[in-house]
């Protein structure tokens, strides 16, 4: 009986210190679930995109779909986007991304910057970043792109090449980035060809395409045989006016468009907006963002022309040459396109 009893004695032990090891095992594993959930969640950065046309443009909001894809690619971000329409539409959008702990949120315009500065104070932990904003608060960025250089170059292009000495702008609204780049273009041509004639056109919204073609044909109609679009998705109206008439070549803008139209589009103005998105994410990140405006210009290599291979050909040596001088004077600080003068280029 004693020996049964120490016999039953030593397997409840063994099975007290079985169940006390299980309980352990079981607490540790708890303990490293916890830990693996929050560092996953510690890890989780959010960054939300709105857009005020479809990304299906091939052009500013395609490319900035493209900077948020890069985002998540490269930093390992969770990611969302929007198309908005109205200013409403901002900041409900806006906030909707603040309430639910974005880490970083772009809006893409300059009309987007009144709504990021409203609804900024309300989440002080998300960074709202405008990009063409120049306007900041405790979590509000602007993000302006030296469109300008480039525009000049092209400009350059038009103005060389021109047969008619007639050369058309075309814009989808007239906000001032984009008022700015035509004036940097309007520079740049001046500086080869000051008498030449230049139109200009606003077709009144970023999505109509057939209203970018009549726009076009309008112009074409008038001796224009180069034009320089900043119209998002009406812009792919604009290179089918040109494909309508022999002669008349287009330039892309704000991704390279080049193969878009490649029997058309002369060159692109680019901005490399996946590039331009990363820097700053990347900095959100790594929590060592200062609110401020962002300034991007040809010196860090966001914003370039890019002529169109296809159409090498078609453009002279001397144009070329021409693009070359103007990119190394502006990488120098020795055009300034926001005020260049005749009186400044040495003539």
């Amino acid at each position: 009986m004693h020996t049964s009893d120490r016999s039953l004695r030593r397997r409840h032990g063994v099975a007290r210190r079985a169940l006390s090891a299980f309980a352990l095992l079981g607490a540790y594993a708890f303990i490293a679930c916890g830990e693996r959930q929050r560092t996953a969640e510690g890890d989780d950065f959010k960054v939300a995109l709105l857009t005020p046309g479809p990304i299906s443009d091939q052009s500013w909001n395609g490319g900035a779909y493209q900077g948020l894809l890069a985002i998540r690619d490269s930093l390992g971000a969770s990611i969302s986007h929007i198309q908005t329409k109205t200013p409403a539409e901002f900041e409900e959008n806006f906030r909707q991304y603040g309430a639910q702990g974005y880490d970083l949120v772009f809006g893409h315009g300059f009309e987007f910057q009144d709504a990021a500065l409203r609804v900024g104070p309300e989440y002080p932990k998300t960074v709202y970043v405008a990009t063409s904003g120049n306007r900041i608060g405790p979590n509000v960025a602007g993000m302006v792109f030296g469109f300008e250089d480039p525009s000049f170059i092209a400009g350059i292009v038009a103005g060389s090449m021109t047969k008619s000495g007639i050369i058309g702008v075309i814009g989808g609204t007239e906000l001032p980035p984009v008022k700015s780049s035509f004036g940097a273009f309007e520079r740049g041509v001046k500086s080869v060809n000051p008498r030449a004639t230049i139109l200009t056109s606003y077709i009144g919204n970023w999505d109509d395409a057939t209203a970018g073609k009549e726009q076009a044909l309008a112009q074409i109609s008038r001796g224009a045989d180069f034009i320089f679009q900043n119209a998002d998705a009406a812009g792919l109206g604009v290179f089918q006016a040109a494909r309508d008439r022999k002669g008349v070549y287009v330039f892309g803008s704000n991704a390279n468009q080049n193969g878009v139209a490649p029997d058309v589009i002369i060159g692109s103005v680019v901005i490399d907006l996946p590039h331009a998105f990363l820097t700053v994410a990347r900095e959100v990140k790594e929590k060592r963002f200062t609110p401020r405006v962002v300034r991007l210009a040809t010196a860090s290599e966001v914003v370039s022309y890019v002529p169109n291979p296809a159409l090498e050909s078609v453009v002279p040596a001397h144009v070329k040459a021409a693009v070359d001088s103007a990119r190394v004077r502006l990488r120098r600080g020795e055009i300034d396109p926001a005020s260049w003068a005749p009186a400044d280029s040495g003539r």
